[in-house]
């Protein structure tokens, strides 16, 4: 796996361990309406699943995407990209949102486990992507346009960056 993705890998399995299936349903103890630790979990997985999608059409068109990102876009891949910034508060596209209620519970180390399957899925499709279009714009990001395949890496290290914060911040409210 790539190495930018051997980091996200890493810090979510760090934040995940030692969770039982009853902590993973922990929401912010301010804000008991977002997202559990499990929903965040599989929001991430979502947007690889995602990635790796949009990834793999690319390559099985064998062409990159010819689109330009707009204004908008390009001040949208400064901050995240970048600078390494994501906003907050910003509502999840609902193509990555994860169900109002999970089918069922899982504890910290089957959610990494699912975490490192779905990486090395999206790291598979990428590096075909790189492979013949090297560092152009391959696909398009829901929000961001289009991005190379750095590019995109970079956002999903910057995004999950932004999701093991909140779930720091769920396990010091409950202390666990």
């Amino acid at each position: 796996m790539h190495e930018i993705l051997e980091q996200l890998d890493s810090a979510l399995a760090v934040v995940l361990s030692g969770l039982d299936a009853r902590q993973t349903q922990l929401t912010p103890r301010l804000n008991p309406e977002k997202w559990s630790i499990q929903q965040i979990v599989e929001h991430l997985l979502l947007s690889y699943r995602s990635t790796a999608a949009v990834l793999q059409t690319r390559v099985d068109k064998g062409s990159a995407t010819r689109a330009s990102p707009s204004l908008q876009q390009r001040a949208g891949q400064l901050v995240v990209i970048t600078l390494g910034r994501f906003p907050r508060g910003r509502l999840a596209p609902a193509e990555v949102a994860p169900p109002m209620r999970p089918t069922s519970l899982r504890d910290g180390a089957e959610l990494t486990r699912r975490i490192k399957d779905d990486l090395v899925a999206m790291d598979t499709a990428a590096q075909s992507a790189e492979a013949l279009f090297g560092s152009r714009r391959s696909a398009s990001h829901l929000v961001l346009g289009p991005l190379s395949v750095q590019q995109w890496r970079k956002f999903h290290l910057v995004h999950g960056r932004h999701h093991v914060q909140q779930v720091r911040r769920i396990r010091q409210d409950y202390q666990v």
